[in-house]
């Protein structure tokens, strides 16, 4: 197929996944509003630290087993994702310390027997539902006043577009995120330049060029003025004495 079909396409998602994009200073407004002196908000805290450090997809996170977890490298093995396939993704310092909390915290008194593993459990010792998960995570967006759309995968766009934005390699995004095929990926690019291009217009060399010739035409008109202003004081001064 032309590549230059898919563009508009790609454009439009780029779009798409731009308004789904928030900043560090959102997101941790996000991760600070559940009530984690509560047996319910210190999971939620660890659901909403393991989304934004892994970019996982809700059915990827509801299908988490505690087994799925080492703890001690620091990885989450992710069974059955998108097309069937299995990933290891890493898990940051940060969601670890969470999920331990909660592991320990909560968890206990949530689980009922027989307990399946299953990582993250709602009131009744089963697994949270797709759509229980979307109402929650977006309960506590919207409680921090976070202007963006979507749910959980405002936490996937965002940790995606931040990564490559900070220097990341597009095939370890595309790891992270379970991508097939790199192109899917790539959609991400479309948003990350644009900081490079705020970034290129506030530092390139040019840019400062510009600013300079500007300054000197500036400079050059005043000069004019000076030479045009003179003769024309002389002149009004020689009539006034007549």
């Amino acid at each position: 197929m032309c590549t230059q079909c898919l563009r508009p396409h790609r454009t439009g998602q780029a779009v798409d996944l731009q308004q789904q994009k928030a900043d560090c200073a959102d997101l941790e407004k996000i991760l600070s509003q559940p009530n984690v002196q509560d047996v319910y908000g210190l999971r939620d805290r660890a659901i909403l630290e393991v989304f934004y450090s892994t970019g996982l997809r809700r059915k990827e996170l509801l299908n988490l087993s505690i087994y799925d977890l080492d703890m001690e490298r620091g990885t989450l093995f992710v069974s059955q994702g998108k097309g069937k396939k299995d990933r290891v993704v890493p898990l940051g310092e940060r969601a670890i310390l969470w999920v331990e909390k909660y592991l320990a915290e909560s968890r206990t008194k949530m689980a009922m027997e027989p307990d399946d593993g299953t990582l993250f459990l709602a009131s009744h010792g089963a697994g949270l539902t797709l759509n229980r998960l979307t109402r929650l995570v977006r309960g506590y967006i919207d409680a921090a006043e976070v202007k963006k759309p979507g749910s959980c995968h405002l936490f996937r766009h965002t940790m995606a577009t931040l990564m490559l934005e900070n220097g990341a390699d597009i095939r370890y995004i595309q790891q992270m995120l379970g991508h097939a095929d790199i192109s899917t990926t790539q959609i991400y690019t479309h948003i990350s330049i644009q900081k490079l291009q705020e970034i290129h217009r506030a530092t390139h060399p040019a840019l400062f060029g510009r600013k300079e010739r500007a300054k000197e035409a500036d400079r050059s008109a005043e000069t004019k003025n000076i030479e045009v202003d003179e003769p024309l004081s002389s002149l009004a001064a020689e009539e006034t004495e007549q």
